[in-house]
């Protein structure tokens, strides 16, 4: 690990100052109370807490991002001339209790966390949070928008958020384009031509990294850190250079295709530096903005990544503070299976298309959206998986993981634990969709066609057993009528649940 507590004066009278504590996720100097200090007029504190190490199964890639990022984040600090007292502590709180006993500390100021039990921590800690500042939608902001709705969704806000920030719009106000949404020309299949994709820039390991590389301790699962996933500020603007110039283009028109042996298509694969604070919301827009007005980037495909960034990613985060801390234990449908084995990388599948996505989060600890949940997510609603375990594996599992993103996106989008307040209907289907939208099903061991023998669709079986399992909760919703007066007419149902009751069994044993 790099030398921590080291400070940028040893030996030197310590005046009482203010102590800026910059939590894990919150590494920009450019926003927060951080971004109004200079060098000298405060201490900053950064706290490695082992007990948020402890308390999964990380994996190896998502653990190194945060560690590393934090660590790279205080060198920078002090390179600035910034006093720092990067500590690792047992917990948090203990953490600020040891800088406080070893410095005559002002007070405590610190930009609200992304939790709610962080902000929770921070305020019974006696810290003076400012309000967070890395989304272009506060939380109280989202809450007096949807306060005016008796019933509220992405696409309403969505357009509230391009009209109040002016994105996209022409000078009348109208959509550029013409249109809101570009979403028909956004969900072409796989091509079929064989082209090639967008490759990335891989970061070299320095010296840090190799440091917490091999101290990252038992509890790890996944590949080796290979210099994926920026941890610096200037990998991230780098990322995001690369991504305007390469991939904002394809993105569009195939970003809910999936691929077997292409890990990310065109996504742009900033989560995990925007969930960390190295990349701003706001400097992902303009530079994507400017790639339309340039000519760079067609409407389609721009309109498709601001969608993304100022629409979902704000929803979500306005939801979970709007329904937390209740909302993270909703279990509508009543699922208590555990996490598959193929999940966790504790068995094998035949099941190519989870074959290939596990593989891939467990070579990169990312798989793109439409993968996460129409085969993961789609998976585990239909076979009736825990919320809350699913919502635990994911958010240790992937790079761009938090509570944040997690609770609303597995609780409310995938598994529709919360009985329907985010969406509007399950996100269930059988094996027809990924065929559809994947060369996944080719030469897979099963039939996407098939519901019941030995080589059905695990998908397909599953998804009429789940809409014949939770008739009852499912019949009030007019948007699941044709999907249940199809189960009604299956002539051989009680065929379908039999083979389901085999396949959940081997699923269960790591069998299937």
């Amino acid at each position: 690990m790099p030398k921590e507590n080291q400070l940028l004066m040893p030996g030197k009278e310590r005046p009482a100052l203010d102590t800026v504590w910059i939590l894990g996720d919150q590494l920009n100097r450019r926003v927060g109370p951080l971004s109004e200090r200079q060098p000298g007029d405060c201490r900053v504190l950064l706290v490695t807490s082992e007990a948020k190490i402890s308390s999964k199964r990380w994996h190896r890639q998502r653990l190194h991002l945060v560690v590393s990022a934090m660590a790279h984040f205080a060198d920078e600090l002090r390179e600035e001339g910034f006093e720092v007292d990067h500590r690792r502590a047992k917990t948090l709180p203990a953490g600020l209790h040891a800088h406080r006993a070893e410095f005559e500390v002002n007070h405590v100021i610190a930009m609200e966390p992304m939790s709610w039990d962080g902000r929770t921590m921070l305020t019974g800690a006696g810290v003076e949070v400012t309000p967070n500042a890395q989304f272009l939608c506060h939380y109280s902001e989202f809450a007096s928008w949807a306060q005016e709705k008796s019933r509220f969704k992405m696409e309403d806000f969505y357009r509230w958020q391009r009209t109040r920030l002016n994105v996209l719009l022409e000078p009348d106000g109208q959509p550029c384009g013409g249109r809101w949404n570009f979403d028909h020309e956004n969900r072409e299949p796989p091509p079929r031509d064989g082209r090639e994709w967008p490759t990335i820039t891989r970061f070299e390991l320095d010296e840090i990294d190799q440091a917490i590389v091999a101290d990252l301790g038992p509890n790890v699962w996944g590949a080796e850190p290979d210099g994926t996933w920026p941890v610096t500020r200037s990998q991230a603007l780098f990322r995001l250079s690369e991504f305007i110039q390469t991939g904002l283009t394809p993105f569009g028109p195939h970003e809910d295709a999936m691929l077997k042996e292409e890990w990310k298509l065109a996504h742009s694969v900033l989560s995990s530096s925007l969930n960390i604070g190295l990349l701003h919301p706001s400097e992902i827009v303009d530079a994507v903005v400017e790639a339309y007005y340039a000519g760079a980037a067609p409407i389609n495909s721009v309109e498709g990544f601001i969608r993304q960034v100022i629409g979902w990613r704000e929803y979500v985060w306005g939801l979970y503070w709007l329904w937390m801390p209740e909302y993270r234990n909703s279990n509508a449908l009543h699922a208590h299976r555990s996490v598959p084995p193929a999940f966790t990388g504790e068995a094998a599948t035949s099941m190519a298309c989870v074959d290939a996505v596990i593989k891939n989060v467990e070579r990169f600890g990312y798989a793109h959206h439409i993968e996460r949940l129409m085969v993961l997510g789609n998976l585990a609603l239909t076979a009736g998986v825990d919320p809350l375990a699913m919502t635990d594996w994911m958010w240790s599992s992937f790079v761009d993981g938090a509570e944040w993103v997690m609770v609303p996106n597995v609780i409310g989008m995938a598994l529709h634990a919360d009985g329907g307040k985010m969406a509007t209907k399950p996100y269930a289907s059988g094996g027809a969709y990924i065929n559809k939208m994947s060369d996944f099903c080719k030469g897979c061991d099963f039939n996407p066609k098939l519901r019941v023998g030995n080589d059905a669709c695990p998908f397909t079986t599953l998804y009429w057993d789940f809409l014949a399992r939770n008739e009852k909760s499912l019949a009030g919703n007019h948007r699941m009528a044709r999907q249940l007066a199809g189960m009604r007419r299956l002539k051989n149902l009680e065929d379908v649940r039999t083979r389901a009751v085999e396949v959940l069994d081997a699923l269960d044993r790591g069998d299937l």
